[in-house]
């Protein structure tokens, strides 16, 4: 369900984003636009600075759209630099971690990290969380129509680790390329500006972002991961406050940094996965923000099926040509997701249950691809109402999700194939594209 940090997971997301987002060979011609007046600040990674621009043109003109979306992008991209500096600060996985799949964001190693505890930890999940929702505040505030703002995505530099010196490797465009070759040179591709014009469908798409993002942060806030993070946190990071000091004094191991004895610390990384509920209504909250993605998607799909222009679409529609070649997003697509966002509200509503693997007359039959107890299923919404702890072996075994059973309308494998089938096998990026 979750790690006992944030970062990993994030890194997940803005990691698959980046490079969906970045990566696609073969761009259209530069657009023709005037550079916004934040795009200045935003290739230099003067974020602070672009910030405090634009609320001095929001307050010079209150009607000033542009400088009011320019204000929400800066601040989204402050919540993901700060938590890039956070993690730098506290050293996570040194330089290793180029060598994960999907944790390669290229923050270089810290040679004096502080030590971090399971109390600074929580505190570093929850700035991430209040930096989203002052991005997420101001975004929300924006009147969408006729908005324009041109900028060059691949040029954005984020000051990972807060240093000051901003380089081209701490453009999106270098971290695009680590994040799908982590051995590439910090020279070896040339930079691509990649410029897109972000238009009103993206406002409600970027307050999505917010949202879906700010839904994991409460999750991990809501349950109690500190005898985890007290047995395993080494394995992250340099110096743990931990009362278990034998497990750091081991150092470093010859396999990418770890050990053979670290296969014993991931083995009890699976067995903590026991979580305590200590804040029940942060997965009120999570469920809130999910909620309010599907309907930020739909208000933004609505925008988007309504342009008639094709001017550096970051999402495109049917009849519209994406920044991104290689991604064809056809009327077919589009019915898809839109199926997929009736069948996700559905479930979060608990209108619909999702399927249980237990119970089966003659148990799990070989070969099945899933098992599907024709009596009962998960109401997915009572999990977020009505948390309890977060047993993993239970939650698999199917016993810790008794409180959840129950008799309704379980969703449709078949319906699910058919739907999943209209992606072409690409669900996964067009779902991190189109959130």
């Amino acid at each position: 369900m979750k790690r006992f940090v944030l970062e990993p997971v994030t890194r997940t997301v803005i990691g698959c984003l980046l490079v969906v987002a970045v990566a696609r060979p073969g761009v259209q011609a530069t657009a023709q636009d005037a550079a916004a007046p934040v795009e200045s600040f935003l290739v230099q990674g003067k974020l602070a600075d672009g910030a405090a621009a634009m609320q001095k043109l929001i307050n010079e003109d209150p009607e000033d759209q542009q400088a009011r979306f320019s204000l929400g992008v800066v601040q989204f991209f402050q919540a993901i630099e700060g938590l890039g500096q956070d993690q730098y600060r506290y050293g996570l996985l040194g330089g290793r971690s180029r060598a994960i799949p999907f944790m390669r964001l290229p923050i270089p190693e810290n040679s004096e990290p502080e030590e971090i505890s399971y109390q600074k930890a929580r505190a570093l999940v929850q700035r991430f969380v209040d930096r989203l929702t002052t991005a997420e505040q101001t975004l929300s505030a924006v009147t969408p129509d006729d908005i324009r703002l041109p900028l060059k995505l691949g040029s954005v530099k984020l000051d990972l680790d807060g240093n000051g010196k901003l380089t081209n490797t701490e453009t999106m465009w270098h971290i695009s390329q680590v994040l799908q070759n982590p051995r590439i040179a910090d020279n070896a591709a040339a930079q691509n500006n990649f410029p897109v014009v972000f238009d009103a469908a993206d406002v409600p798409w970027l307050q999505g972002y917010c949202h879906a993002l700010s839904a994991v942060g409460e999750i991990v806030l809501a349950y109690d991961w500190q005898d985890q993070f007290e047995r395993t946190a080494h394995l992250f990071y340099p110096r743990v406050d931990a009362p278990y000091d034998f497990l750091a004094a081991e150092g470093p191991g010859v396999f990418m940094s770890f050990g053979p004895q670290n296969i014993l610390d991931f083995i009890a990384w699976l067995h903590t996965i026991n979580y305590e509920v200590v804040e029940p209504e942060r997965m009120q909250k999570a469920l809130m923000h999910m909620e309010t993605v599907i309907r930020l998607s739909r208000q933004s799909w609505k925008s988007i099926e309504a342009e008639t222009d094709d001017d550096h679409e970051w999402v495109p529609g049917a009849d519209q040509t994406s920044v991104m070649n290689g991604f064809k997003v056809g009327r077919d697509v589009i019915s898809g997701w839109h199926e997929f966002l009736d069948e996700m509200e559905s479930i979060l509503q608990g209108r619909q249950l999702v399927p249980f693997w237990r119970g089966i007359k003659g148990g799990i039959p070989l070969g099945s691809r899933l098992p599907q107890n024709p009596n009962v299923g998960i109401n997915v919404r009572k999990i977020f109402t009505q948390p309890t702890r977060f047993d993993l072996a239970l939650w698999i075994q199917g016993t810790a999700l008794t409180p959840y059973l129950e008799e309704g309308e379980i969703v449709s494998a078949e319906k699910w194939g058919k739907m999943m089938a209209r992606f072409r096998g690409n669900f996964l990026n067009f779902a991190l594209w189109f959130n």
